[in-house]
């Protein structure tokens, strides 16, 4: 269905528009003082936004299309190459690069670049290291609804890695993410009540996801889980019952299963299990193995891996996988279409030397499947 043709807005109308995006629950008086304009002038300018189709009902609710909602981690990655052999006590010559990661930025960036609405909510510093994160950011997500925090860190993953890559230790500051509590979303109910899909990943406190999933449930939005390590496991919610999708890998679901997947009976029997906890559609990937996909309508289909000639860099490999099947779950496809999608949206990223492919866009996610094929 085509959306309305709404008419164009005037410059007051438009800055008006942008606060109350920024903040449903901005007041009339609030917003005169910020413009420097008459209270009853703002009253009339947005009885004529409401008039216009721009804002419906009360408090605000502007009339958007429908988000997917990222929540979760957005950091910056730095790699440090130890130019000889590594001595410790000492100081020891590098070569540093940085880049932009962190689960939900990656799978939000992915659905952008896939032509989705996608706005990204996240904490940060209030510092050099966000700003970084949202220059290279804000082409594909709205980020009006991160909350920075003075006297904290954006959250950070520093790799040192000796001279034939291999990590000698890494490094995560990751506080910054138990600040996105419930009392942090509940300021967003209406945009949460009103998105297309919420997403959220295990950087986020327990507390939190489990009031996303009863959120979801009480408003039947759709909600997909992504684990972020094996550690992080044990912040998945006690209950899962109708939570939409869960995405994980074999290392993170023999952990929280408390089971070894090394047989395709024991991969498929790992399946069952999660869909047993009430879980809509889950997803079990096992490296070059491939994945395996089901739910309990369609049933349960491995879907082999691509084989990856030249891996370029991993990073960012999982998260591509995960956004894929995201996007052609929301487009309607079957299962097994919306595995291959993330199988063959992982491999292309595998190729690419970016966290996440510069190359990506609906069209090209076609293209490569039709390859497949």
């Amino acid at each position: 269905m085509a959306e309305k043709d709404f008419e164009k807005l005037t410059e007051k109308e438009q800055l008006i528009f942008d606060l109350i995006r920024k903040n449903p629950y901005i007041s009339q008086q609030e917003i005169a003082e910020i413009l420097g304009l008459s209270r009853p002038s703002i009253a009339n300018i947005i009885s004529g936004l409401t008039r216009k189709g721009h804002i419906v009902g009360r408090a605000y609710v502007l009339n958007e299309s429908q988000q997917v909602i990222c929540i979760g981690g957005a950091n910056i990655d730095r790699k440090l190459h130890v130019k000889a052999k590594a001595q410790l006590g000492t100081s020891n010559p590098i070569q540093s690069s940085q880049s932009v990661g962190g689960v939900a930025r990656n799978i939000a960036e992915n659905l952008g670049r896939l032509g989705a609405k996608v706005t990204l909510l996240t904490t940060s510093g209030a510092d050099s290291d966000w700003s970084f994160i949202a220059e290279s950011s804000s082409l594909y997500m709205n980020l009006d609804q991160v909350t920075q925090i003075p006297g904290m860190s954006t959250g950070s993953y520093t790799a040192v890695l000796d001279t034939n890559g291999e990590l000698i230790i890494a490094l995560a500051d990751m506080e910054v993410y138990e600040e996105i509590t419930p009392d942090l979303l509940r300021k967003q109910d209406v945009l949460l009540s009103r998105a297309k899909c919420i997403m959220a990943d295990l950087n986020c406190p327990k507390e939190t996801l489990q009031y996303l999933c009863n959120f979801a449930k009480i408003h039947e939005r759709p909600i997909v889980l992504i684990p972020v390590s094996s550690p992080k496991m044990s912040r998945l919610p006690a209950d899962l019952d109708g939570v939409t999708w869960l995405i994980t890998n074999r290392d993170e679901s023999e952990t929280y299963l408390n089971c070894k997947i090394k047989t395709e009976d024991e991969w498929r029997q790992a399946i069952e299990k999660w869909l047993a906890l009430g879980i809509a559609n889950v997803v079990i990937t096992n490296g070059k193995k491939g994945a395996m996909i089901g739910n309990k309508e369609e049933g349960i289909f491995h879907i082999p891996s691509i084989e990856t000639k030249e891996i370029v860099d991993v990073t960012g490999a999982g998260d591509a996988f995960s956004s894929a099947v995201i996007y052609s779950w929301l487009e309607g496809h079957k299962l097994t279409d919306i595995a291959k999608a993330g199988t063959v949206n992982a491999s292309k990223t595998l190729q690419s030397a970016y966290t996440v492919r510069q190359d990506l866009s609906p069209t090209q996610l076609q293209k490569d499947m039709e390859e497949l094929s």
